[in-house]
């Protein structure tokens, strides 16, 4: 959240002084007056009175939930944790390093080809965790977006973050109220150049209602552009890159409101619209396109994948709306039941297959009743071994060597076990669990705050796993309710980060690498690597992340301090875009990751 300057901050504070300290004597008729929210916006202007009335709420939400009572619950979860981690040795288990603020509550996060990580949200507008902190039903200049960028080379300190704001928009509201554009709640994924693309976002009231909104976050200039906007209002869509680079946009509620979610699916760029390639391929006013085909999820927020046959997979939460669209014919064609009933938001994965794309997605969490994993491979699904036990609103997340790592849970939707809107959460949704080669799940240790609702997870080049995400807990547990910096970051080591020295990765090639064509890298522990790997960066949202994959590179060779390698088959295995190359020794320890570009005109 960027600061307040302190003069306007002063002069707020001045008038609800005044406003709320009665005088001596009789209060003058005009004092009295701007007691009420429609006389206050007679003598403010709207604009102002709808600020000063969003002002009184914060206080009024401190007051209700004091920061000693924040202060507390953080100190308390610190030594709870500590607690449960000592008996977790690091190099079984990894281990959480640090936790620091953050000016965003990271309800969207994407990990950017420059090493740095967009997070973006809204503006609160309740400093009270046990009631709604965002503007979902808020209509006028409060239902507003932020966003920000960190730098993980800059530390953790409130400089390492640059504030990002996106475009000021007038939204279909009846206010005429500029504000920055309220794209939270959106869906997203990459373009091969390395920009998000993101789309829909919230117009405000209804229960939250679909935004036509169009943007891209460009990494290299870091500035958002905005596009024509899409065909149909979206408020929980998601979004996923195909082979040709173009993104496919499925499902969301619509702008009529929560319960109307639309069948509508778009594609971006249009046909006829270059996919954006090289860094300055920069799309702004481009539009969208239609397709015949639909997709009728009667929930929002369905995984999607594009998978190695070219097709995109979606796999709703209802257990009978799996399908799998062609995006070349534009046709739809109906997959199996899943076995599992409805779902909630819980993670999916497409999972590692070797030297070729991804042909199986896991189907995880999303009912905090059943611990079990489902495994759609081949038109069919298998149960799976399953974790430890149910829950919702978690993370899965591939790792450099392979594994799958489940971070963040809760009970419910703002529920952590204790009923909804309660902080309180019980452990086990803090303890992470950790998928081996063989598929069997092990509990590990657990992180600082709960997080469910609103949770994220990202893997950085350095092989750290990045947690953040739930504004509910992050304002619950905040050292300082008033410093900007309403949201929180921690860290984690996987085990593989405590095995050892790490081979080192010195150089790449810098132009994009063609498809099923070899390359070299150069590494001075060369004939300690035995692996290459490929990662895709993570962009998510609402346990829902499209954009992950893994794959392994055949070695072609070794000689001195230069590796041969080979990229994947096809776009259809590795769409094209930036990857994280990872090299790994014999005991699965990780580089430092660079970015390759993959894919060619």
């Amino acid at each position: 959240m960027s600061r307040t300057p302190r003069s306007a901050v002063l002069s707020v504070l001045a008038l609800a002084a005044a406003l709320a300290v009665p005088t001596a004597g009789p209060p003058a008729p005009a004092r009295a007056a701007v007691h009420h929210t429609g006389d206050e916006a007679a003598v403010l202007g709207e604009d102002h009175a709808r600020a000063h009335a969003r002002l009184r709420r914060a206080a009024q939400g401190t007051q209700r939930y004091p920061q000693a009572r924040r202060t507390a619950s953080l100190a308390s979860l610190e030594e709870s944790q500590r607690r449960t981690n000592a008996r977790f040795d690091a190099a079984r288990f990894g281990r959480f390093t640090q936790f620091f603020p953050s000016p965003d509550f990271g309800v969207h996060v994407a990990l950017l080809p420059t090493g740095k990580v967009l997070l973006f949200s809204f503006e609160r507008v309740e400093a009270d965790p046990t009631k709604e902190t965002g503007p979902t039903n808020t209509v006028g200049r409060a239902n507003a977006g932020r966003a920000w960028l960190w730098d993980p080379a800059e530390g953790t300190g409130a400089r390492a973050f640059r504030n990002v704001p996106p475009p000021v928009v007038l939204m279909p509201d009846g206010t005429y109220s500029p504000r920055p554009a309220p794209f939270f709640c959106a869906g997203h994924s990459y373009l091969p150049n390395g920009m998000v693309g993101v789309f829909g976002g919230n117009v405000g009231g209804k229960g939250g209602s679909g935004a036509k909104l169009s943007f891209v976050f460009d990494p290299w200039t870091e500035k958002w552009f905005r596009n024509r906007d899409m065909a149909v209002g979206r408020w929980y869509p998601s979004v996923v890159t195909g082979a040709d680079g173009r993104q496919i946009i499925m499902s969301g509620q619509s702008e009529r409101g929560t319960g109307t979610p639309t069948p509508v699916v778009e594609r971006f760029p249009a046909l006829g619209h270059r996919v954006p390639w090289r860094p300055y391929d920069i799309p702004a006013g481009v539009p969208a396109e239609r397709l015949r085909s639909q997709a009728p999820f009667r929930n929002d927020y369905p995984h999607l994948f594009s998978l190695r046959d070219g097709m995109v997979y979606g796999l709703g939460r209802d257990a009978d709306q799996q399908w799998i669209f062609d995006p070349a014919k534009d046709v739809r064609a109906e997959l199996p039941r899943r076995p599992a009933d409805f779902r909630g938001y819980g993670s999916a994965v497409p999972l590692p297959a070797g030297f070729r794309g991804p042909d199986s997605v896991l189907v995880l969490g999303g009912d905090p009743r059943d611990p079990h994993t489902y495994r759609l491979s081949g038109g069919r699904w298998t149960t799976e071994e399953p974790r430890a036990f149910g829950r919702t609103q978690d993370g899965t997340l591939i790792l450099p060597d392979g594994t799958l790592l489940t971070v963040n849970g809760a009970l419910d939707t703002r529920d952590y076990g204790h009923g909804p809107f309660n902080p309180t959460a019980d452990l086990k949704y803090r303890q992470i669990e950790v998928r081996d080669a063989r598929g069997r799940w092990k509990l590990g240790p657990a992180q600082r705050l709960p997080r469910g609702y609103h949770s994220n997870a990202l893997v950085l080049p350095d092989g750290r796993m990045m947690v953040t995400g739930d504004e509910l807990q992050q304002i619950a547990n905040d050292p300082d309710i008033d410093d900007g910096m309403d949201g929180s970051i921690e860290l984690y080591e996987p085990a593989y980060l405590h095995r050892g020295a790490r081979p080192a990765l010195d150089r790449v090639p810098a132009g994009d690498l063609r498809h099923d064509s070899g390359f070299e890298v150069t590494s001075s522990t060369a004939k300690d690597v035995k692996r290459a790997v490929l990662l895709a960066p993570t962009t998510v949202t609402h346990s829902v992340n499209t954009s992950q994959r893994h794959l392994d590179l055949r070695l072609t060779g070794v000689q001195g301090d230069r590796i041969g390698l080979r990229t994947p088959p096809g776009a259809a295995d590795a769409p094209p875009g930036y990857y994280m190359l990872f090299l790994l020794d014999a005991k699965g320890v990780p580089s430092t990751a660079k970015w390759i570009k993959l894919g060619a005109r």
